[in-house]
């Protein structure tokens, strides 16, 4: 299974998110190899109006499937509405997609009006509900929009996922997830989560500068980026990143 991941696109009306978000899915459509699925982990639209939205979707049409999650500044209703056509609704944006023979879970950690996030009882209890019902030996990977883990920088510190304890717990519960997927911090990293790989995509708006680099915290000079993710039949999991000029 071969997965694409982008993050963070803070779409705004501007020629220039516009125009990264555009360069990074004109290249995917153009791999001689199409992925079998992109991944979208949160903050598609920055000021979560339908405007936003109703670009990101023209944006993020694509021959092969788009799983999308929100992030910390995306909103419910206008997400439902405007990019997933769907009735306005404040209650999480929850959805598992089977791809290749994995089932891939889209979770919603956003609490409305704060950069934190948290996965609450009923996303916890749709994750766990979700991992039980899956067939003997079909493999899983869980994404979200903030990471559950320091990542050593005071910006995406402050926001960083609520009370991961819960969801470790849960994963203990649930061998076959074979690894974490976030973004959020706006940086390519990548950690361990609950002793599986846990792997923060790159934004596509602007990178973050980490301390040892200076104090400029935000370099929006750096191309957009995006991560490839390879799951084989030994179900490990392999991850290259890539810049798009």
């Amino acid at each position: 299974m071969l997965l694409a991941q982008i993050s963070d696109l803070h779409l705004d009306g501007s020629d220039r998110a516009r125009d990264r978000a555009h360069r990074v899915m004109e290249y995917l459509r153009a791999l001689p190899r199409p992925v079998d699925a992109l991944l979208v982990t949160g903050d598609i639209a920055d000021h979560a109006a339908e405007a936003e939205y109703e670009e990101a979707a023209r944006l993020l049409d694509a021959p092969f499937p788009v799983l999308a999650c929100p992030g910390n500044h995306d909103a419910r209703p206008a997400y439902r509405t405007a990019f997933l056509g769907e009735a306005p609704d404040t209650a999480p944006v929850n959805r598992v997609h089977r791809i290749a023979g994995t089932a891939v879970l889209m979770c919603d950690a956003t609490i409305p009006g704060r950069d934190e996030g948290r996965l609450d009882a009923q996303t916890l209890a749709w994750i766990d509900t979700t991992l039980g019902a899956l067939p003997d030996g079909v493999p899983a990977l869980i994404a979200f929009h903030q990471p559950p883990v320091e990542l050593h920088h005071p910006l995406p510190d402050a926001g960083m996922l609520q009370e991961p304890e819960r969801l470790a717990a849960l994963l203990d519960a649930h061998p076959r997830v074979i690894a974490v997927l976030t973004g959020h911090a706006h940086t390519a990293a990548a950690s361990t989560f609950a002793g599986r790989p846990l792997i923060v995509g790159p934004a596509v708006t602007w990178t973050l500068r980490l301390p040892w680099e200076g104090d400029r915290p935000a370099d929006r000079d750096q191309p957009p980026g995006l991560a490839f993710h390879l799951l084989g039949e030994d179900r490990r999991l392999t991850t290259h990143f890539r810049v798009v000029l």
